[in-house]
């Protein structure tokens, strides 16, 4: 019987057995931002601990930086505290950081990828739970806490339980106007927010073997929100494309040893699994988020559910979900009223995402409604450079878009851009629970960046391949 990626990376980085029943395992790559490091650096500094690998850790700036002002200081006290404290940890301790100043700033689940350090066969952490966005690229990818992130800078290791592996298969061809934002949206509402507690999920079938790689990180990066605690998809001939000649990546005199590698490190034909779930593309249609979590969904075509539908034991959990967001049982998902439009986050702040709604909007003289605020946020200094340079600050600009720097921005508002009282935001980040935006009482509806880029030009929710395809002006 074949082995699976997850047991293959797993054990190759395995230390030795806890007595506890865990395992120590090495860690290939910490990735370190602001928010979450600074007391792990303080207690290696209280204890008089070095860090024994400093390459194997990199640092950036992303929750905290506003993206309307880069300029230093920053206008949040705070905020500025943050970043001095980062520069002066990684400056000490060896540790290279990527600097706004240089221009190399981003959120750090994009900085990863972007520059090649995050490679297939890894093993990868970060003090954030959307670490997993790394597991595109054939990694073990997991979201850690700032004592965990002490740990792997004093160790390089962390101390893991084995997990479970879930083969979750898409099959089949999606439809126009369906994007890998729909495709996690779906697996989360069918297999709950809760359903990959204890799992790895590994991504296979047809439509992941098509996804580009920001496609596939679009996917992985939400496996923490369906429960699981990393997710990830085999590497192929697509991720070997992605990465050749970035800095990180291996030297053309040793690239084909590295691919040779890859290769080995990926599941088995016949690999066993805890468990198989497959799904029909063709099933998936645009889908918009109504409720507090990421599985409270429904098709951009569906009613809202009634709250008899559920079992009992959720029934109260849907019920405070449809008061919060003011929202009545059965009515159409289509026609909510927003207030805000969010095109941005490590989810979907991709040169791809901003891409796709170019095509959509380019030259049909649509502009964002008048009682919308829209804010465009590329996810990196890198992404935003290259929208200027193919001039998509421009066409959202003309569009009535706010274009602004990169950062986290408004996923979670930790910076200056918040929810007002009870907005409502069309938002392409990955998280609507209460208060995730900034506001205890503002409402968050998670959908695609294009259905986020319908939303705000219509001013209401609207199925995007319906609204794009009508003629300017047809009203629809």
């Amino acid at each position: 019987m074949g082995r699976n990626l997850y047991e293959k990376v797993f054990d190759l980085h395995t230390v030795r057995r806890l007595p506890s029943g865990q395992y120590q395992v090495l860690m290939g790559l910490q990735m370190i931002h602001e928010v979450t490091s600074p007391q792990a650096f303080a207690a290696i500094r209280e204890r008089g601990w070095k860090v024994p690998y400093p390459h194997r850790n990199f640092a950036t700036v992303d929750h905290i930086i506003p993206t309307d002002s880069q300029q230093r200081p920053l206008s949040d006290p705070l905020a500025e505290e943050m970043l001095q404290h980062l520069e002066r940890n990684t400056a000490d301790f060896g540790i290279r950081f990527f600097s706004p100043e240089r221009g190399e700033q981003g959120i750090v689940h994009m900085v990863g990828p972007e520059t090649g350090l995050t490679q297939p066969g890894m093993t990868i952490c970060c003090g954030d739970s959307h670490t997993a966005t790394h597991g595109a690229f054939g990694a073990l990818a997991f979201g850690i806490g700032t004592s965990q992130v002490r740990d792997v800078l004093a160790t390089q290791t962390l101390a893991l339980g084995k997990l479970k592996v879930r083969r979750i298969e898409v099959n089949g061809r999606l439809r126009p106007g369906v994007y890998a934002k729909d495709v996690i949206l779906y697996i989360i509402r069918k297999l709950g927010v809760n359903g990959g507690v204890g799992y790895a999920y590994e991504y296979a079938g047809e439509v992941f073997d098509g996804f580009s790689m920001e496609e596939r990180m679009t996917v992985c990066n939400m496996s923490i929100e369906g429960g699981a605690r990393c997710g990830y998809v085999n590497p192929d001939q697509t991720t070997y494309d992605y990465l050749r000649g970035r800095e990180y990546a291996p030297p053309p005199e040793a690239w084909d040893r590295a691919v040779a590698w890859w290769e080995s490190i990926k599941s088995d034909a016949d690999a066993s699994y805890d468990d198989v779930v497959r799904f029909d593309a063709s099933d998936i249609e645009p889908i918009v988020t109504w409720g507090i979590t990421p599985g409270q969904s429904v098709g951009v075509s569906e009613n809202l559910p009634y709250v008899r539908d559920f079992p009992e034991a959720e029934r109260p959990n849907i019920a405070e979900a449809l008061e919060f967001m003011d929202f009545r049982e059965g009515q159409p998902i289509k026609g909510t009223r927003i207030d805000v439009a969010f095109l941005g986050s490590c989810t979907n702040g991709r040169i791809s995402d901003f891409e796709e709604v170019v095509r959509m909007i380019e030259g049909r003289g649509l502009r964002v409604a008048p009682h919308v605020r829209a804010i465009v946020v590329p996810g990196s200094m890198s992404v935003k450079r290259e929208m200027i340079r193919r001039g998509y600050d421009k066409v959202f600009t003309e569009a009535g878009f706010e274009f602004r720097e990169a950062g986290c921005s408004m996923c979670l508002a930790m910076n200056p851009d918040k929810l007002k009282g009870r907005e409502v935001c069309a938002s392409s980040s990955n998280r609507n629970f209460k208060g995730r935006q900034g506001s205890p009482t503002g409402r968050t509806l998670l959908m695609s960046p294009v259905m986020v880029a319908a939303a705000a030009i219509a001013g209401e929710v609207v199925d995007a391949r319906e609204f794009f395809a009508a003629p300017v002006g047809a009203g629809v």
